[in-house]
């Protein structure tokens, strides 16, 4: 398949620059470069998405209509409208920042996939949805106030339809201290790999601490039965990080 990002972003280079690093925004600066920093940030990203093309292909239905909640720059639906061509699936992203939006246009657009994919600047955790068969939410609840998130999921299950689909993924905490600090260990040592400094490291730890807040693996759990989901598996997960399969019921 060929590479969705080719001609569209640039290499992440943000937390090299000395200088005073405010909070982790989603800004034009950001956008610019979000593709790489994903690649060399989330481990497994690649094999997170081929994993959720084959949970889509073998479990919706032509016709359905998946929506990703923070969608970014639509790397993701771009892969997914690719890997899922035949299932006739109808594909639409939101997200609250134009700069990232405007990219995942621009994608569309190259990859002549603008039928496919829509995109909508919104606030995911008050914009209305259409009865939809799948959400995915993939390392955006994390970035959601804790007090808001059970509300935000609910609102997720009130749209879906019987039998539909929520896919989770999210970077997760160990409330066990000796196993969450060397999973930390593991993950540096993983950004260290593919190319970031321990200074850049370091930076962009301290930019998102107040704005990624991540939870356990059984707090998210337990936030997806209480919005009503019931069948809740992980179908995968790489030390600090898990997907989850989530379905509402049929009746």
């Amino acid at each position: 398949m060929t590479d969705q990002n080719t001609h569209t972003t640039a290499t992440d280079a943000i937390f090299q620059v000395d200088q005073i690093q405010e909070d982790f925004v989603f800004n034009d600066r950001v956008a610019q470069v979000f593709d790489d920093m994903l690649d060399r940030s989330v481990p497994c990203y690649q094999d997170v998405i081929h994993a959720i093309a084959r949970i889509l292909k073998i479990m919706l239905r032509p016709d359905d209509t998946v929506i990703d909640l923070g969608c970014a720059t639509g790397t993701t639906l771009l892969q997914l409208s690719g890997l899922l061509e035949e299932q006739n699936l109808h594909f639409s992203g939101i997200d609250n920042s134009p700069a990232m939006l405007s990219r995942a246009k621009l994608k569309a657009e190259l990859f002549s996939k603008q039928d496919r994919l829509h995109f909508l600047c919104d606030d995911i955790t008050t914009a209305k949805f259409p009865e939809t068969s799948a959400f995915l939410l993939n390392y955006t609840l994390q970035f959601i106030r804790p007090l808001n998130r059970a509300d935000f999921l609910h609102h997720i299950f009130e749209n879906l339809r019987p039998g539909g689909l929520l896919i989770l993924s999210e970077k997760i905490i160990s409330h066990h201290p000796g196993i969450n600090r060397r999973y930390i260990d593991i993950y540096h040592q993983f950004k260290k790999e593919r190319g970031y400094s321990e200074l850049e490291i370091a930076k962009k730890r301290e930019a998102l601490e107040n704005v990624l807040i991540p939870c356990s693996h059984d707090e998210n759990r337990t936030l997806l039965q209480n919005a009503g989901f019931v069948e809740i598996e992980p179908f995968f997960q790489w030390f600090n990080f898990v997907s989850f399969l989530a379905v509402k019921p049929k009746q």
